[in-house]
């Protein structure tokens, strides 16, 4: 069984920055994909920014230029540096991992940390 733990929202003004990380434990044996994922009450949860074991990112047209995604692979940690928030940037937001583990495929999902943005 692999555990994601977000860590890092909270209430910020519009304008601001907040920086999320997220860690994956368990018995894994690789990890190609980790993401950050959104959701607003009443909407979809939707993709924020995803990192893959390359390096290579992609990110959603809302937060370009204002969020970065990090990943540290020898932690299995990953990290989404937000910029210039706006309130429509308020949101839970989740992490997600997905890899081997155990011989099988794993994606796995943290429990959300609120983000608020207001002022």
């Amino acid at each position: 069984q692999v555990q994601v733990v977000e860590s890092g929202g909270g209430l910020v003004q519009p304008g601001g920055s907040l920086r999320l990380s997220c860690a994956a434990s368990g018995s894994i044996f690789s990890i190609y994909g980790m993401g950050w994922y959104r959701q607003a009450p009443g909407k979809q949860r939707e993709l924020v920014a995803e990192i893959l074991t390359g390096g290579s990112a992609n990110y959603a047209d809302s937060v370009k230029g204002r969020f970065t995604i990090s990943r540290d692979n020898a932690n299995n940690s990953v990290y989404l540096q937000m910029t210039s928030l706006k309130p429509e940037d308020t949101a839970v937001y989740y992490c997600n991992a997905r890899g081997y583990a155990r011989g099988s495929v794993f994606n796995s999902w943290g429990q959300g940390t609120q983000v608020t943005v207001s002022s």
